[in-house]
């Protein structure tokens, strides 16, 4: 992925630099627990088994970026910039309205959200309520050595994937859906959120097909990085890898095989129309 020398978003909100407090990823409230396993942490993946942690996740200060610290806020806000650029031209083209942008924040250990606190153990997410992404940096890392989805263009899918989430709340999808839920059984609760991930995916596709044709920034190898992360964070392979007989009731995000193909689809045709997720009878 071409990225290096190019446009800075300034809607990145950098933490790193004041350590939180201590935190335990299970004590969060329950509004607030709510909102971080349905919206998007680990791109609508909970890694607390991968990473087995129990206990208190506490912050620590940093004074200091290392080298590799301000290497990553770069890419994190050129490829934000990226998505500001593409979701404004989509927003004024394909839907008539004018595209309001999120912040990102990027943090170190622990922070603080409006839906709760953002740890190593709940991953990156998005937070409708402060219309922010929590993203800590090491989490790439964990993305490449702890489950097999290198490259800096899976880095830039996790980001594009959760801007998706905010352009999901900017159309009031977000909020409808979580109203539909929350009269839910338990089966069609997750059966939405999985058409939920599944759009965010798709979207995060159209970012792509834009970037592409917009930026040159899309090298040969980049999308089959994406294609990777996205078989890498599937609910069945997930289930699979932490010793589980996949159980298709349970999956709240999709399949590996959804979620490579609903961002094949947004990269295909570039359409925010070819992502309703909600009306197709099979996903």
């Amino acid at each position: 992925m071409k990225w290096q020398g190019r446009r800075k978003s300034a809607n990145v909100e950098d933490r790193r630099r004041s350590g939180g407090g201590a935190a335990r990823v299970g004590g969060l409230g329950g509004g607030a627990a709510i909102a971080v396993l349905v919206i998007g942490y680990f791109l609508g993946v909970d890694v607390t088994p991968l990473l087995q942690s129990g206990g208190p996740v506490s912050g620590t200060s940093s004074t200091e970026l290392t080298a590799n610290d301000r290497a990553m806020g770069d890419f994190v806000s050129v490829t934000l910039a990226d998505t500001e650029e593409v979701w404004y031209q989509i927003f004024g083209q394909q839907l008539s309205r004018e595209y309001t942008p999120a912040t990102l924040v990027l943090f170190k250990d622990v922070t603080g959200s409006a839906c709760g606190n953002a740890s190593g153990a709940t991953g990156p997410f998005y937070c409708p309520s402060d219309k922010k992404a929590y993203l800590d940096t090491a989490f790439f890392t964990t993305l490449s050595e702890q489950l097999g989805a290198s490259g800096d263009f899976a880095a830039a899918y996790v980001i594009a994937h959760e801007i998706s989430h905010h352009v999901q709340n900017e159309l009031g999808i977000l909020g409808k859906v979580n109203e539909v839920r929350a009269r839910s059984s338990e089966a069609d609760s997750n059966a939405l959120s999985v058409r939920t991930e599944l759009q965010a995916d798709c979207f995060a596709g159209v970012w792509a097909y834009h970037a592409a044709a917009n930026f040159g920034s899309i090298e040969q190898g980049d999308v089959e990085e994406a294609m990777n992360a996205a078989a890498k964070i599937g609910d069945d392979t997930l289930q699979r890898n932490a010793g589980r007989h996949p159980m298709p009731d349970s999956f709240t995000h999709g399949t590996s095989e959804q979620r490579q193909r609903w961002f094949g689809v947004g990269l295909e045709t570039g359409e925010v129309a070819a992502c309703d997720t909600f009306s197709v009878r099979n996903l």
